[in-house]
């Protein structure tokens, strides 16, 4: 019985641990999110990622994309915010961009958007509409030290 008991008290310590990595990644497989949608979660986003980065002038963004209409959508909206927006991976020598990875999921017929950073991280629901998408939550910021 004692043993049992130590066992359920290791499993429960260790189900609770959390490894930390530095690297952000992108969701795998992002949910597929088109047109006005995609256009209205991106640029509250990007607008919402300002508020919290710096300013544009003097901030270099290093973002994973692929052939998303998401991805399109956040670059264009980073950019339209005056940051220069790293695709590639390669920048200038002097350039010490912030590494930032996005992911978008679908639940319940809501849009959850999150937006990271090595020091922040911002997420928010959205109800997709036909002209967009409109906040079903607020915005929750997560600073890291």
């Amino acid at each position: 019985m004692i043993r049992l008991l130590v066992l359920v008290l290791i499993a429960a310590t260790v189900s609770g641990c959390e490894t930390t990595d530095d690297a952000l990644t992108n969701d795998a497989m992002p949910t597929a999110i088109t047109g006005p949608t995609a256009s209205a979660i991106a640029g509250d986003m990007a607008s919402r990622l300002a508020e919290q980065v710096g300013p544009a002038a003097t901030t270099t963004l290093k973002l994973d994309t692929d052939n998303s209409d998401y991805a399109k959508a956040l670059e264009a909206a980073l950019k339209g915010w005056g940051y220069v927006v790293i695709t590639d991976g390669k920048g200038s020598k002097d350039q010490k961009p912030i590494e930032l990875a996005w992911s978008v999921d679908t639940i319940d017929g809501q849009v959850l958007a999150r937006l990271r950073t090595p020091a922040i991280a911002l997420g928010r629901a959205y109800l997709p509409t036909t002209a967009g998408a409109t906040p079903a939550s607020p915005l929750s910021i997560m600073q890291r030290n």
